[in-house]
């Protein structure tokens, strides 16, 4: 299979990648992108959820082919008899304090969307999720990143909503993924879990 993703900005080339692969069992994918660091980004995908990959430069693109499902030596153990490395304790909680990241927001409310596609496609999830501020607007009226939120709920994380924010912007009954939330969430995730990371 051929994935066309030339033109495709970050990081909707992983994604696509994601969706091609997640459909088949085994098989090869080969991914057309016109920059090196999509090239980069899916290579780094395939990488982490042990598939074997390849990269050329063909005049102005980037071929990536990724080999799902089996290994690529004669002779080899297929990747899905490989035992999978133990899980990583769940011990991040991420704080979300604005609905864009940067100075520029309507670049910024697309980043904080590919931030979180991104987070969902490489399965790197934190413990819980806590919305805070003008974050909130997230988890209610912003329906492209509501709906990628509710797939990162359903892969187990914890998300909260901060209730006194939610109050604030009159957004109450309007949450539409997790739950509402105190700073005592932020406490005990201190507390808790391993790390902290405000965005």
């Amino acid at each position: 299979m051929q994935i066309d993703a030339r033109g495709k900005g970050c990081p909707q080339p992983v994604i696509m990648t994601d969706e091609a692969l997640s459909k088949m069992q085994e098989g090869i994918v080969e991914v057309i992108v016109d920059n090196e660091e999509a090239s980069l980004n899916i290579r780094g995908y395939a990488v982490q959820n042990g598939m074997f990959v390849e990269q050329s430069r063909e005049g102005r693109d980037w071929k990536v082919k990724i080999v799902k499902g089996y290994a690529c030596k004669p002779g080899a153990t297929p990747v899905s008899d490989v035992a999978e490395p133990a899980q990583k304790k769940k011990t991040l909680l991420i704080i979300i304090g604005t609905d864009s990241l940067g100075k520029d927001e309507d670049l910024g409310k697309k980043l904080v969307k590919g931030f979180f596609d991104t987070m969902k496609v490489y399965k790197q999830l934190p413990h819980t999720m806590l919305f805070l501020n003008a974050g909130v607007k997230l988890t209610t009226v912003n329906e492209e990143t509501v709906a990628v939120l509710k797939e990162i709920a359903d892969l187990g994380v914890e998300i909260y909503s901060c209730g006194t924010c939610l109050k604030h912007y009159n957004l109450e009954a309007e949450l539409k993924v997790g739950n509402r939330g105190t700073t005592n969430h932020i406490v005990e995730g201190m507390q808790d879990l391993d790390k902290v990371v405000w965005v």
